[in-house]
Order: C-alpha cells, then sequence, then structure tokens
C-alpha cells in the first residue's frame, strides 16, 4: 500500500475547463483528490491529459497524486511536463520533483534542482540541511556498505509495512485480503484496508506464516505500526478515527488517524481507548516507546507542525496520564515529512524523513537520544537499507544485530514490502579534533598551554593542556561546529572556530600565540614586533596620511621608553613604474616618515632613512610577472630595523 499512513497537507487547487464534458471530469476527479482518493482521481485525470489537454493545475494534482502515494516515477512524469509548461512553481514543486529524479537515479539533474530550490526558498530548513550537506552523497556513501538486506518471508502481492517485535513475533500491517465475502476497500490505494497479523520466528530464524493478530484490535479500517512496551501487557498502535463501531470526521469529512491503547487480559486485549491528544481534526500515529517505556514518540500534523509531517513526544505520567505534545523541533523536523519512528535499546531514534538531502523517497535516518545535548550527529544510515525510493519503519534488535525495514523500492512482491537485514558494521561517525600551541613568531611549540573547547554557542566543552610537543587533542561529535581557545601566560589569548565533517576522520587546528612582551635587540624590525601594517601614502605623494601617524605613534612610544635606540627606516615599492620611479619614490617617503618622527620630538642623531625601491622584493613578482594585488602589496611596505640599542 503506496499511502504507508502518511501524514499530509494537501494542496487543494480550483480547476476550471471550457469543455462542459471535461469540467464535469475534472470536478469529479477534483472531489476524490479532495478525499484522497488518488487512484481513482489518477486514472480521470491521466484521461484527460492522455487526450492532449495541458494544464498546469491538473499536472500539479496528477504529480502530487501519484508523489502521495510513493509512484515517484509516475509523480516526475507529470512535474516534467509541469515545469516545461511553466518553470516558475512554487518551490515545494522544486523538492518533489528533485526526489523523483532521485528515484530514477538522475543525481545529477536532482541536484541542479534542489540548487534552485534553495534559491528560492527562502528560510527553508530543506534548503539549510541541503547548503550544509551539498556533498551529501559522499556522507550516505561513507555510511553504506554495513547491511545484509533480503526478503523477510511474509510478505504478499499487496502493502506490507510496519514492524514491531513482540517476543518472538513480529507483529506489521498487511493489505492482504484475508477477510470473508465483504471487503472494505481504502479509496487512496484502492487495496484493502490494513490489519495487523503476527508471525513467529522459527529456530532456523525464518518467519511462519502470517496470522491475524486478533479481531479485537482489527477493524474495517486501518490499524498499523504496533508497540509493545516490554512485559508485553501493553500496546500502542495506530487506527482510523474509529472505535466501538462510531466513525470521526474532521471538517472536510475525511476519516484521519489516531493512536490508540490495548491492554492484555487474559491472553486477549481489550480495553481499546484512544489516547487523548488525539483530534478529529488533525492526525496522530506511528508510536514509539522510549527505553525507559515514560515517553511516547509519534507522527503528527497537529497545530505547530513545521512540515507535512512532524516528530512528537509526550510524557507517560505514573498514574497513566500524558503530558501535552511536545514537538521534536527543527533539529530533528523540516518541512517535509518526518514520520514512523522508532527508538532502539541504545537509545537511539530511527525516523523516516523526505525533508533531507538523501537518495529519493523516503531515507531512514538515526541520531542519539541525548536530552541533555538535544538531538546531534543525525545520519542517513545508508545503502542497501536506504535507496531511491520510499524506505522507512527500521527496526532493530540491538542484541542480534538484525532487524526490519520496510520499501517500495524494485523488485519487490506488492506494493510494499518487508525486508530483514543483518547489521554487519556498526554506524559510528569518529571524529578527533587536534592540533599544536605554537609562539606565532619563533614557531617555537608551547608546553601547558590551557586549550578549550567550546560548542556553537560558546559552551565550554572540554579543556586540557598542550603536551611536551605542543600538542592537543579532544573527541568531538561529527558535523558540529567548535570553536577552540590556546591561553598561556604572557602570551595574548588565540581563538579560532572549525566546523567538523560528517563522516568519520580527524580535524587539525593549529593555533599561534604572540607573546604580551615582546623583545628587542640590534636587527628587529619594530613594523613586525609592532604588527604595524603597512604605511600608506596617497598614489604618487610621500607626505604621511592620518591613518599611518596613528601607526608611527607606536614607533615614538617604543622610541621613548628606549631614549639610546637608533633604528633604520627602509621604504620599500613594488616592481610597478620604473626602476629609478620606484627609488626615488620610496626614497622621498622614507625621508617624510624620518621628518615627521623629527618633528614629534625624536632626535634626528637617532634616525637613518633610506628608500630600496623594487630591489628588495619579497617574492616573485618582479617586472613583467602577473600578480595578484594581495602579492604586489607584500612588497609596498615599511621597515623600521633596529640598528643600535647603545
Amino acid at each position: 500500500m503506496k499511502i504507508k499512513l502518511f501524514i499530509y497537507t494537501t494542496l487543494l487547487f480550483v480547476l476550471s475547463f471550457s469543455g462542459q464534458s471535461q469540467e464535469k471530469k475534472i470536478n469529479a476527479a477534483d472531489k476524490k483528490y479532495e478525499q484522497y482518493e488518488y487512484v481513482d482521481a489518477i486514472s480521470t485525470y491521466e484521461k484527460v491529459a492522455e487526450k492532449g489537454y495541458k494544464d498546469e493545475q491538473l499536472f500539479q494534482r496528477l504529480g502530487n497524486a501519484y508523489y502521495f502515494n510513493a509512484d515517484l516515477e509516475k509523480a516526475g512524469k507529470w512535474y516534467e511536463a509541469l515545469f516545461e509548461m511553466n518553470k516558475n512553481q512554487a518551490p515545494e514543486y522544486l523538492y518533489r520533483y528533485s526526489q523523483t529524479l532521485k528515484s530514477v537515479g538522475n543525481y545529477d539533474k536532482a541536484t541542479k534542482i534542489l540548487e534552485q530550490f534553495n534559491k528560492e526558498s527562502g528560510n527553508d530548513l530543506r534548503a539549510k540541511l541541503y547548503e550544509k550537506h551539498k556533498n551529501y552523497l559522499e556522507e550516505i556513501k561513507a555510511n553504506s556498505g554495513r547491511f545484509k538486506v533480503e526478503d523477510a518471508g511474509v510478505n504478499s502481492e499487496y502493502s506490507d509495512y510496519g514492524s514491531s517485535f513482540l517476543g518472538d513475533q513480529l507483529v506489521f500491517a498487511s493489505a492482504r485480503d484475508t477477510g470473508g465475502v465483504s471487503k472494505n476497500v481504502f479509496k487512496w490505494t484502492n487495496q484493502s484496508f490494513t490489519n495487523l497479523y503476527t508471525s513467529k520466528e522459527g529456530t532456523n530464524g525464518t518467519l511462519e506464516k502470517p496470522q491475524r493478530f486478533g479481531n479485537k484490535i482489527n477493524s474495517k479500517f486501518h490499524e498499523a505500526t504496533p508497540v509493545f512496551t516490554k512485559d508485553g501487557k501493553t500496546m500502542y498502535f495506530t487506527r482510523n478515527n474509529y472505535l466501538d463501531g462510531k466513525k470521526g470526521k474532521d471538517s472536510k469529512r475525511v476519516t484521519l488517524l489516531k493512536i490508540y491503547k490495548a491492554s492484555l487480559v487474559e491472553g486477549q486485549w481489550r480495553n481499546v481507548t484512544e489516547l487523548p491528544f488525539n483530534s478529529d481534526q488533525y492526525s496522530v500515529a506511528h508510536p514509539a516507546l522510549s527505553v525507559d517505556e515514560k515517553t511516547l514518540y509519534f507522527a503528527s500534523d497537529m497545530p505547530g507542525t513545521l512540515g507535512q509531517s512532524d516528530l512528537f513526544k509526550v510524557a507517560i505520567n505514573a498514574n497513566g496520564s500524558y503530558s501535552t505534545p511536545v514537538n521534536l523541533g527543527p533539529q530533528i523536523n523540516t518541512e517535509g515529512r518526518e514520520t514512523f519512528p522508532t527508538i532502539s535499546a541504545e537509545n537511539d531514534l530511527y525516523f523516516a524523513t523526505d525533508g533531507r538531502p538523501g537518495l529519493g523517497g523516503l531515507d531512514i535516518y538515526v541520531t542519539k537520544l541525548d536530552q541533555a545535548e538535544g538531538f546531534t550527529d543525525i545520519q542517513n544510515i545508508g545503502a542497501p537499507v536506504n535507496s531511491p525510493k520510499d524506505d522507512f519503519a527500521f527496526l532493530l534488535d540491538t542484541a542480534s544485530r538484525k532487524g526490519f525495514f520496510t520499501s517500495n523500492r524494485d523488485g519487490g512482491q506488492g506494493y510494499d514490502d518487508i525486508y530483514k537485514f543483518v547489521e554487519t558494521k556498526k554506524l559510528l561517525c569518529e571524529q578527533s579534533l587536534a592540533g599544536v600551541v605554537k609562539d606565532k613568531e619563533s614557531g617555537e611549540l608551547l608546553v601547558t598551554a590551557k586549550v578549550s573547547l567550546f560548542d556553537e554557542n560558546f559552551k565550554t566543552i572540554q579543556e586540557t593542556t598542550s603536551d611536551v610537543s605542543g600538542k592537543y587533542s579532544f573527541a568531538v561529535v561529527c558535523g558540529k561546529t567548535y570553536h577552540v581557545r590556546a591561553e598561556k601566560e604572557n602570551y595574548e589569548t588565540n581563538e579560532k572556530g572549525i566546523a567538523i565533517a560528517a563522516v568519520s576522520g580527524s580535524g587539525k587546528l593549529d593555533l599561534d600565540l604572540e607573546k604580551r612582551i615582546k623583545t628587542i635587540g640590534v636587527g628587529t624590525d619594530l613594523a613586525k614586533t609592532l604588527n604595524i601594517p603597512i604605511i600608506y601614502f596617497d598614489l604618487d605623494k610621500s607626505f604621511i596620511r592620518k591613518d599611518a601617524a596613528f601607526e608611527l605613534e607606536k614607533i615614538i612610544v617604543v622610541m621613548t621608553e628606549f631614549p639610546k635606540l637608533k633604528i633604520d627606516i627602509r621604504s620599500h615599492t613594488d616592481s610597478r613604474q620604473t626602476v629609478r620611479y620606484n627609488e626615488a619614490l620610496s626614497d622621498r617617503r622614507a625621508k617624510s616618515t624620518r621628518d615627521w618622527l623629527i618633528k614629534r620630538g625624536i632626535d634626528s642623531s637617532r634616525l637613518t632613512a633610506k628608500g630600496y625601491g623594487e630591489s628588495q622584493l619579497v617574492n616573485n613578482c618582479g617586472d613583467g610577472v602577473n600578480c595578484s594585488e594581495e602579492e604586489h602589496q607584500a612588497n609596498r611596505r615599511s621597515e623600521f630595523v633596529v640598528v643600535s640599542m647603545q
């Protein structure tokens, strides 16, 4: 079943056609579309389109109907027709079109469409994630190859999906028709409504023939995605808005999804009740329990949702009541679909989303549930579990490293199929950050410098000291941004930021510290010691400008403090202009600088001055060499060299 009980916010359009017959057909299809009867709507829309009728809104709806039904390849056909007709579409269509291109392996074109989406989508979280992970295919590749995947052995020609462990049983949803004469059909897909089925694991590890889970739970509408407490006595599951023979509808007369709870009483599942945060006006689905069973996670499109569906959580109180739902926030949720959460015994949250850069359709991601640090290091679990199609409902037994997931990938038996896997290698993105602390001027390695690691909000994470080789190191989290600060007595503090890669490896960040008290002697260039930049002169001029005067005040301070110190002022130019011109200009500038210092009280006997023109270039930017302005600027410098201290 293609829908997999996703939660959507549908786009509503009003179509108008000139032909009366066509108008009736389209109006009828529109009603089916708005009631999520996508298969019937597609049939009518396509008949009109195949007759050569071209309409922008018709193409939008055809693309959407296939997209919501998880047939991305056919959705791409109509989105392509849409963009051929009018390239100026809402950003959401750019994103969906890119997803359909990935589903057929056209990642180059998908990337181009994502770039356009990125430019036009403003503050969309999906665009920000793409901007941050433009090399996402390489990141996914690094995480791939860790699973051995095969058919689970319980699939039918219909939709089978969303499994859960109950002792030695696998409980899952299926649209297979094992009922009597009466057959209820879900108009979204024209398949039977799903019921829960169970299959025991045999001694050889294979699953036995599936059996209905129980009539007390299964109804004539959808049941899906159960989760059980560890003692096997309580279950939470998804069902259409139907309880005690009564069907609820929203304001558009659509029956949405709710989460229900049931208890095991004398071997039978009884006392089915709906959870208090359900509503007739929005869907709540796909429950998942935390390791301590004190928190329930789920997917919903309730008010406050960032996208088409988000992940939420509620606290399960000791008295059996529930807290107000809390959105997991933009660290997890996007403007796309976040759905099918599951939580492993290792406290890892697995979920499916099409809002992050992935292989196409829904991809499965994992993150550690760390309440103190938030959701860190969210990673795509890679191929072959993820594919260009929809992949979701990941279930892992952490003891055996075996599990199940659902996909509508090519080669399956039905619309959705359950696959089993063995994880052959854990997903461990390990990153370290290291570097050396050294004296900026001499390059000497600095021992016992204090080095601090801060997160992106400048919260202190770790502290250490540099070792005998001036080295430091930290263990860091993949994909995060940090700041590193180095401090040492008699040195100025230095701090730098660094973005850590999202794949395993190591980062390097060296820190140079500048002495607070600097020694000077014969041969010292005070311009370097005092961090005096270029002494600027106006073009072809040699008088001292105000900005240059500010820097020269530093020379006066030093020469006043050391009354016997003598310096030689040396002015240099770049290689542009003639040799004679540059010599004369630099000489005038050196003498102008000397005169300025004398006027400020420095005895003339302590100052000598000479221009060297282009004769002492610091690089290879001589006559006829093509150099950048930055390279030429390095040669235009003033030096204040100490020639005597007595």
